[in-house]
């Protein structure tokens, strides 16, 4: 296979494909390398067998025994030998455009589960037309396409701030914390946001690829809102100093993001999700919490708090 570095197999062990892209930064997008090595690590903790298929910047820091193919999941032709030998599918950066042929290829290899990260958003699009779907246009393809599938609609991912990825909050902290010791965004005081870390996430991932259990559903993997002082807080505890902390205007924020590369439709999702968790707080954080099967009951462990997230990363900002 063209592309491949190969691993040793485990007799009997299944095999799993992960897809992981290039960071996005466009609204929705989860930072697909970071939760794929993740979900590579636990997979292969439990005795099966990972196969990548990774388009370029993301074809190391695997596991050892990882088979990791160079292509990308948005260009069918990448994916005529990927499939090969596969029980289950993470699919992870698919786009409507060539889902369907990618989904023909893996059904005809003999695929029998899809795992789709997906992204709160289906909801929604579903009031438009169909030709402006996304998020919804990947979930009806897989769940036409004749395997059994589960899809992962996840809150904001803590890691996406290593990779550059959704939302744009937080995204510039690294440099401007390292540089300055100070943090500046909008919606300082009221502003919270979800988050789930990169491990739980995984983790929730992990057990829909191994199990029936979750097939035919929707996974709801989501964080409790966390304020974006306490997020500050967390980071000066974790690398021990002092973060000044800035309010700016909206407006302010947006040229900020606009600046790093950030399209609209991330930085009004991102403001937008700011102000409104903070306004409907209560409610939001019910929500979540009545969500079944909850991050936990999936995963069988409490999810991991920004605060351990903020220990383990303080390099990042060191």
């Amino acid at each position: 296979m063209p592309g491949i570095t190969p691993s040793t197999p485990t007799s009997g062990s299944r095999l799993h494909l992960l897809t992981v892209v290039r960071p996005r930064k466009g609204a929705g997008s989860s930072p697909t390398g970071i939760v794929g090595r993740c979900l590579a690590r636990q997979l292969a903790a439990a005795g099966d067998r990972v196969r990548v298929l990774a388009e370029p910047g993301q074809t190391g820091g695997w596991p050892p025994g990882t088979e990791v193919v160079a292509g990308s999941v948005t260009r069918p032709s990448d994916c005529a030998g990927a499939f090969d030998g596969v029980e289950a599918v993470f699919l992870a950066g698919a786009v409507p455009a060539t889902v369907g042929e990618v989904l023909d290829t893996a059904r005809a290899s003999g695929v029998q589960r899809i795992v789709v990260l997906s992204s709160h958003g289906p909801e929604y699009e579903a009031s438009y037309p169909p030709e402006t779907w996304f998020w919804l246009a990947v979930e009806r393809a897989v769940e036409s396409a004749g395997m059994d599938w589960t899809h992962i609609r996840p809150s904001a991912v803590m890691g996406a701030a290593i990779e550059g990825t959704y939302p744009a909050t937080g995204s510039d902290w690294p440099d401007t914390i390292r540089a300055e010791g100070a943090v500046r965004e909008a919606f300082l005081d009221g502003g919270h946001y979800p988050f789930i870390h990169e491990e739980d996430l995984a983790a929730v991932a992990a057990a829909a690829l191994r199990t029936g259990d979750h097939t035919g559903r929707i996974l709801e993997a989501v964080g409790l809102p966390i304020s974006t002082r306490a997020r500050v807080e967390a980071i000066a505890k974790a690398v021990g100093r002092d973060i000044a902390a800035v309010g700016t205007t909206p407006d302010e924020s947006r040229e900020t993001w606009r600046g790093h590369g950030w399209p609209d439709d991330g930085i009004d999702v991102t403001l937008y999700a700011l102000q409104e968790y903070g306004a409907r707080l209560a409610e939001l954080t019910r929500w979540t919490l009545d969500q079944r099967p909850s991050v936990s009951e999936i995963i069988g462990r409490p999810p991991r708090p920004f605060e351990a997230w903020a220990r383990e990363h303080a390099d990042l900002f060191r």
